[in-house]
């Protein structure tokens, strides 16, 4: 299915398609399990799609248990945006989401959003990488304010790279396969071997540019730690480099400076998972990813209070 086909979708069959994903062998009580004696209630005694239980006597909906539970958004809208989101390879802002979807707010939109980003989000028995695994930090941020505390009207000049004051981001990237990406405190030994070691298979190799924190890791992989020296204008040594890794966070810094414009750093870990997703699926079709991610709802639930705090996260 292209995007017309879901633009096309009915409320009831929108609703067979979430069914078939979640449940394609029949459905299953959230409940309590069961697979048997499910009941599809008559039309005209609940509103449709309503299923009871005869096991714990129950009733239940398709999107009970899942990100879209108690949402008032209709379904064929709900699948619409796990498919434009899958579909931008640089992001969607929840402005535009509230355009192209004529939702009522801004708000519900964000909202929205960030319930698919944690349906994107994969799960802590997905596995851990192998092969030829590079490693990298990144930093994502604005530029400065004009106006800041060194006065004038120029800029204040932010320090570039390490020791700068925009969060920190790291990732793991196979060649030619997964990448996991994630926030980290501190770009020092102890966070970035523990991320290391912590998701990467041992009989693996592990390649990084030169940062001193890294020094030592090798004596931990089958394979060894190779390195590419940056600050000496070096980018690749035979097999060794991070250009993976680089092309992982290109995408990332494109999608905060002309889909988001700004992250904060109370979300950012959700805007991580939507980017790795994306990487992940990116040799399949647009729609089989958003089946994916559709599948990845169940269980999950993100209320508003959650994750707001100050909402106005990312914009036009």
């Amino acid at each position: 299915m292209n995007l017309q086909d879901v633009a096309r979708l009915s409320e009831d069959d929108a609703r067979a398609m979430l069914e078939s994903i979640r449940w394609p062998e029949g459905p299953i009580c959230p409940h309590c399990g069961s697979v048997d004696r499910i009941y599809p209630i008559k039309e005209g005694k609940a509103r449709a799609g309503v299923y009871e239980c005869g096991g714990c006597g129950d009733q239940f909906t398709v999107t009970v248990g899942t990100v879209m539970h108690k949402s008032k958004i209709p379904l064929s809208k709900w699948i619409m945006a796990f498919y434009l989101i899958c579909s931008s390879k640089k992001g969607i802002s929840a402005r535009q989401l509230q355009r192209d979807l004529g939702l009522g707010s801004y708000r519900t939109a964000w909202h929205m959003a960030h319930r698919i980003r944690l349906a994107m989000k994969e799960e802590p028995m997905a596995g851990l990488l192998s092969g030829h695994v590079e490693v990298d930090e990144t930093y994502v941020g604005g530029k400065p304010r004009k106006g800041g505390p060194k006065g004038g009207s120029g800029a204040v000049k932010s320090k570039k790279g390490r020791g700068t004051k925009k969060a920190p981001v790291m990732v793991l990237v196979e060649r030619d396969g997964r990448a996991r990406s994630k926030p980290i405190d501190r770009v020092d030994a102890k966070t970035l071997k523990t991320a290391i070691r912590e998701n990467v298979d041992h009989d693996s190799m592990i390649l990084t540019d030169e940062w001193k924190a890294y020094s030592g890791i090798g004596k931990d992989f089958r394979w060894g730690h190779f390195t590419v020296n940056h600050g000496q204008g070096e980018y690749a040594r035979g097999g060794a480099h991070t250009n993976t890794a680089e092309s992982y966070f290109a995408l990332l810094k494109r999608g905060v400076v002309g889909s988001f414009h700004h992250v904060s750093k109370q979300h950012l870990h959700r805007y991580c998972d939507e980017f790795s997703f994306r990487w992940n699926v990116r040799k399949i079709n647009d729609f089989e990813a958003a089946r994916l991610a559709i599948k990845g709802a169940e269980g999950k639930r993100l209320l508003y209070k959650s994750p707001s705090g100050s909402f106005n996260h990312d914009s036009v």
